[in-house]
């Protein structure tokens, strides 16, 4: 903690730092030349070329959408997107307020709000759940036309979202020629990585009636890692302690590509047909050692003593592709009715092999095969229609189904380890979801402005394998009340603002948690082909999930003031408040009687546990320096601090807080585009502290702070051609992650620990 003022001085001094020639006196020439240049998304028109005066980074559509809307959500339009080149989504949402994201510095991770880990996030693309095999950390900025992120949960996007809601818009087909190349290529540790990105936007009739979006995107991303860990174990029947020592690296080749469009008919505007497919395949190759030593030696018949190296190899072939459908069309004079239909398939097939070395002999191999298809399919219908007394009403229903199945192989020194896959090569998996709601948003006076909703959904998992069959129902009903209220009546002069909403959210359990598929310990195994006659360790415990598996359901409370700047920009408070009941968590429990064992078993499976209380205050300044500071830069400021607060009732204090929420995370950046030159220049810093956690009454977690600080510089030849050089976690730092455990057997205390690097990403970008 201490260090970040010093980090932030330095961001500010890098931001404030711009050349002279930005205040050199203005030549008549000058003047012809400044109003010449525009930006490399944007037409030489008068109106461009007026907003870009007035306008925060030519946000005011964004910042428009964010202030008219009666429920909280903040809008991230394509220009913020496409700033500082980042290569994936999950990677430019650090950025935003309220918003983290798990994995090292500089390589993105899964999305989480409200600090809170990433299943009580809502991740939605064009307003539905993400089909299977697409993963935001594949998903390019490029092929995205707007982010909006929901604080607090709608019926129409629905209530699985506890933290909050992040609905990915793609790309549509606009009636205007637009034909973009992007060119990439970036480098990390050594490891090059090369990317294409081609977008199409036209149209096919001369009344633009019929429209087309193509957008292909090929990228290689290769990495490499090391990491080290040190173990110091207290063993509680004999008292004797040692000490294991880790070394490990890996390397991976990844490629992928992904091509999405948009064939879009439009006779009127209220008659809309589109067809939208998308197809992504890819495929990734690693290889991988693992070093092990051990103070004082194991003793023969222990566990650790089977082996002290080992190295694998592995690979992993995905394709997959779908289709959505949507019409849209007017009923009566105002109404409107949208039906969209989605198919979707993924198959991967994957392979890893590990050989065990007991100094230089080897002493065990095992060899795992698979083949997983999932396929998903979804229909929705939304109608609605404005009524008397400036009311909105909408009603929609929705139904989707998934299903997984997998077929997996297994050899352990030759011979057939099927008996550990679920006691069966096969797995057939599903869920089922149906979904009805209504809501209301309606305007009083020009001041306030209310919405109420009401949202039902049950949900179904299926799972059945050789030895059984699992079936989980789970129903949930939902009200939801949103309030705005707008200080001045003058819609000019209401720049001043309060939200409040009383919410009721859920967490449904995922799949795999549901399905009672075992994982076997593989230090404590099986005989072959038998079931299990020995008892194993705590910290050496089996994994299952539990078809019991209740929702976790939220009561929340968001209270926010906004205020909107007149030169662009907002500035934000919001407090929330969220009280969770059936809180899941993984526990390890000594188990008898269980499927795969005749002796008594640790088993680790995710339980409903009790109750936790979670609240935070999020704060965000965006402005223009200048609009405060006398004589200053032009410098667009983007800053946010969240402080967060929670626990858990059924786990000790004073670390018994929501998995993986830090005590606070800040960022603070900012743009200046040269008056004199065609460049932009930028930088970003985002911090999140160290964070200690609870976890269960045995275990405790300390993850490192993570500080990433990125910058970028764009230069535009002409109006069609720029070049953008990018920097993330331009200053790395090591990670750590320790634990500690208190087993009934043991005591252990670990520490693992590696290396961050920075990504250099140099991008060309042309307008065709």
């Amino acid at each position: 903690m201490p260090q970040l003022p010093v980090l932030t001085v330095l961001c500010v001094a890098l931001l404030l730092a711009m050349p002279a020639l930005a205040q050199e006196p203005q030549t008549p020439a000058k003047k012809a030349d400044e109003k010449a240049q525009v930006k490399p998304n944007e037409k030489p028109d008068a109106k461009t070329e007026k907003l870009d005066r007035v306008d925060i980074s030519g946000n005011a559509s964004d910042d428009e959408a964010r202030r008219a809307s009666t429920a909280a959500k903040m809008v991230i339009g394509r220009e913020e997107l496409m700033r500082y080149g980042d290569s994936s989504v999950s990677e430019l949402m650090k950025r935003l307020p309220g918003v983290t994201t798990g994995g090292v510095a500089g390589r993105g991770g899964d999305i989480r709000m409200r600090g809170l880990a990433g299943g009580y996030t809502q991740i939605l693309v064009n307003g539905e759940r993400m089909p299977p095999g697409m993963s935001l950390e594949t998903l390019p900025p490029e092929q995205v036309e707007r982010i909006e992120v929901l604080r607090a949960p709608t019926a129409e996007f629905g209530a699985r979202a506890i933290a909050g809601t992040v609905n990915i818009v793609l790309r549509q087909a606009p009636p205007k020629l637009v034909n973009e190349l992007r060119l990439g290529l970036a480098t990390e540790n050594g490891n090059v990585r090369p990317s294409f990105n081609w977008s199409r936007n036209d149209k096919l009739d001369d009344k633009g009636t019929t429209t087309y979006n193509l957008t292909v995107n090929a990228q290689q991303s290769d990495f490499s890692n090391e990491g080290r860990g040190r173990s110091e174990i207290h063993d509680l029947r004999n008292g004797l302690d040692s000490v294991i020592e880790t070394r490990s690296s890996n390397e991976n080749k990844n490629r992928s590509l992904n091509i999405s469009g948009r064939l879009q008919w439009k006779p009127s505007n209220r008659e809309l047909l589109a067809i939208s497919p998308f197809l992504s395949a890819g495929r990734g190759d690693g290889q991988g050692s693992y070093e092990r030593t051990i103070t004082p030696a194991p003793l023969p018949g222990d566990p650790l003593s089977r082996f002290d190296r080992s190295s694998n190899r592995f690979t992993n072939r995905f394709s997959g592709g779908g289709l959505n459908g949507q019409w849209n069309t007017g009923i009566g004079k105002e109404g409107k009715l949208e039906s969209s239909a989605m198919l979707g398939r993924f198959s991967n097939v994957f392979g890893n092999s590990t050989q065990e070395f007991k100094g230089a002999q080897p002493v065990h191999s095992r060899q795992d095969n698979g083949d997983m298809r999932n396929g998903n399919w979804s229909l929705r219908s939304k109608f609605s229609q404005p009524l008397m007394d400036e009311h909105s009403f909408v009603a929609g229903v929705e139904t989707e189904g998934r299903r997984m199945r997998q077929q997996r192989s297994c050899m352990e020194d030759g011979q057939s380890c099927d008996y550990l896959l679920d006691f069966g090569d096969q797995l057939d998996a599903g869920s089922r979801r149906v979904a009805v709601y209504a809501q209301d948003d309606w305007s009083v006076g020009k001041q306030w402005s209310f919405y109420a909703g009401l949202r039902w959904e049950a949900i179904t998992t299926e799972s059945t394998a050789k030895n059984y069959v699992v079936s989980n129902t789970s129903r949930v009903l939902t009200p939801l009340f949103h309030a705005l209220y707008k200080f001045s009546n003058d819609p000019k002069k209401s720049r001043d603002q309060i939200r409040l909403s009383l919410t009721r959210s859920y967490r449904s359990p995922e799949l795999n948690d549901v399905i009672a598929r075992p994982y076997v310990n593989s230090l404590y195994p099986c005989p072959t082909g038998q079931r299990c006659q020995a008892t194993n360790e705590f910290i050496y415990s089996d994994f299952a999930g539990n078809p019991q598996l209740q929702p976790e359901l939220a009561t929340g409370l968001d209270l926010a003031y906004e205020q909107y700047l007149s030169k662009g920009g907002v500035l934000s408070a919001n407090l929330f408040v969220r009280r969770i009941s059936n809180l899941v968590r993984r526990l390890t429990v000594l188990e008898t009687g269980v499927e795969w064992s005749d002796a008594p078993r640790w088993v680790s499976r995710p339980r409903n546990i009790g109750t936790a209380i979670s609240s935070g205050l999020e704060l965000e300044a965006k402005f223009r320096l200048d609009q405060f500071v006398d004589g200053a830069l032009p410098i667009n400021v983007r800053s946010n601090l969240s402080l967060y607060k929670s626990s858990v009732d059924d786990i000790p204090g004073p670390h018994n807080r929501l998995a993986q929420q830090p005590r606070f995370t800040a960022n603070l950046g900012g743009d200046y585009r040269l008056k004199s030159l065609p460049l932009s220049l930028g930088a970003s810093l985002n911090y999140t502290p160290v964070n200690t956690l609870q976890s269960t009454r045995e275990a405790a977690t300390r993850s490192s702070k993570k500080q990433v600080l990125d910058g970028y510089a764009s230069w535009n030849f002409d109006i069609n051609t720029a070049l953008r050089l990018s920097a993330t976690n331009a200053a790395p730092q090591d990670f750590s992650n320790d634990t500690f455990t208190a087993a009934p057997e043991k005591t252990v205390a670990t520490r693992n620990w590696g290396k961050t690097y920075t990504v250099w990403t140099l991008r060309l970008e042309m307008k065709l």
